[in-house]
Parts: structure tokens; sequence; C-alpha cells
């Protein structure tokens, strides 16, 4: 049988530090072959060299103590599977948080931003077939795809692209009612699909192009507008997808017409 290692020849072997082993095991998640009574010397049996590594991966991945521990104590390959892709998804989630945060800050600094093109647009009151609901923020994008999907399923033969209203409340509160649409001649009713409609109203008009990683530059450009040249009105603002991951995955080519509605105090452009 071969002999123990000590803590610190199990830190060479591992590639873990004496300090972290010391605290996984005071986390309890690798508790030393054998601690001595006396001097308090932790010793670690090569088997347990495994366990170690899978500790540190799973620790390179962030993953809390308290996850590590529930995915070392099962011994159900499904429910260790759903612990850890659960937390990449997570992980992922958050990458695009960070990837869209970086987006917009290089956008924000750029020594030139662009000037903003605005229109001045009257929309017309139209009846559409729509899903809506009053939905947290976090929650927004996810239900945003299984409404289009429900959308698709309803309208197949759409008039235009693709619309959504949304409440103010749902970036000033985290939540409020999202309104996502299709254009067509006879809204059908059936499941959440319902013919709603929409008033007509006076907007000003501009037109965010890419990914919308950066749109929100694009609504404070088009607000800085708004304040500027007319007097903004309460209701939901509108976003029109002319093109978008529906259409290509070439996000540069996605075209996204924010519509602010407003009251016109001077004639303005268009």
């Amino acid at each position: 049988m071969p002999a123990p290692l000590t803590i610190g020849e199990f830190a060479r072997t591992t590639q873990l530090s004496v300090r972290t082993l010391r605290r996984y095991h005071d986390a309890g998640l690798l508790e030393p072959a054998h601690v001595d009574p006396v001097t308090g010397y932790r010793s670690y049996a090569l088997e347990q060299v495994p366990t170690a590594q899978v500790i540190h991966q799973l620790r390179r991945l962030d993953l809390p103590l308290a996850d590590v521990a529930r995915v070392l104590r099962t011994t159900d390959h499904d429910e260790r599977a759903a612990l850890v892709a659960g937390h990449l998804r997570r992980l992922e989630q958050e990458l695009d948080r960070t990837r869209a945060a970086v987006a917009s800050l290089r956008r924000l600094l750029d020594p030139a931003p662009e000037d903003v093109e605005v229109e001045l647009r009257s929309e017309p009151a139209e009846v559409v077939a729509a899903v809506r609901a009053v939905v947290d923020l976090d929650d927004l994008l996810g239900w945003y795809a299984g409404a289009m999907a429900e959308l698709d399923h309803a309208v197949p033969a759409p008039t235009g692209p693709p619309g959504g209203l949304f409440e103010d409340a749902l970036l000033t509160a985290g939540r409020g009612e999202a309104l996502v649409h299709l254009p067509v001649l006879d809204p059908p009713t059936t499941g959440r699909v319902a013919p709603t409609p929409l008033p007509a109203v006076d907007t000003a008009r501009t037109t965010h192009r890419g990914d919308h990683d950066t749109i929100e530059v694009t609504y404070a450009r088009l607000g800085v507008w708004v304040a500027e040249h007319a007097l903004a009105v309460a209701g939901p603002v509108r976003e029109t997808y002319v093109v978008g991951p529906r259409d290509t995955d070439d996000s540069a080519a996605w075209r996204t017409v924010i519509g602010w509605p407003v009251f016109r105090v001077d004639p303005g452009p268009g």
C-alpha cells in the first residue's frame, strides 16, 4: 500500500497550494486521509488526487463551494451533470452581459460619436396579432423568444416585420408590461396570441444598426434628441425588427427601428 502523502507532497502532485487544501478541508470538500491528533499534520492518499483535481476544475469555473460539495456528494450522474450544466449556463449569461457592457462602453468612449439620424413620423392605428405579459427585466429575452415562436406559429404569413412595445417600468422598476406583435390582415386568437389594437401615435424614430449589445447607447442618443427637439409623452417605446436574427446570422446587418412617443413642438427633420 503506497505511503500517504504529506500536505506539501499532495500540493505538488495536485498543483494546489497548501492554503487551498486547508480551505477545502475546512469546507468539508476534501478531508485528509489522516490528521495527526498531536501535531495536526495532514496527510493524503494517492486515491484522493482525482477528487482534488475535480474540485480544482469546478472552482476554476467559479462554482460555489456549496455546489461543489453537492457535486461530490451525489452518485447520480444526471444530477451531477445538471448541477454543472446549470452553472455553465449562468456563466454564459454573465459572459454575454460582460460583452454587452464592454461593447457599450467602447461606443460611449468613442471620441467622435456619430450623430443620431431622427425622423418624426405619425404611426397610424392598427390591429395586430400580439402576445403581451407583465415580465421581469431579467426574464425578458426568454419571454420574447417564446412569445415570438408562438406568434410565428399562429401567423404564418405576416404583412410586415415583427415589433415590440415596452413599458418604461421594465427599466425603471425592473418589471413591466411587454408586448410583441406581427402585422397581419386578420389577426387570429389562439393560445396567448390575440388581436390587439395599437393606437395612433407620433414618434421620433431612429434606426439602431447591428446587434443589441449597444442598443442602450442608441436609446440614450435618441432620448437626448427628443429632449432638444420635441416633448416626450407617456407611452411605451416601440421597436420594429426590420432585420434581425430571424433573418440573418450576420449581426452587422441587423436593423432595429426605435420609436419614441412624442408631441411635436417644432417641425424637426422629416
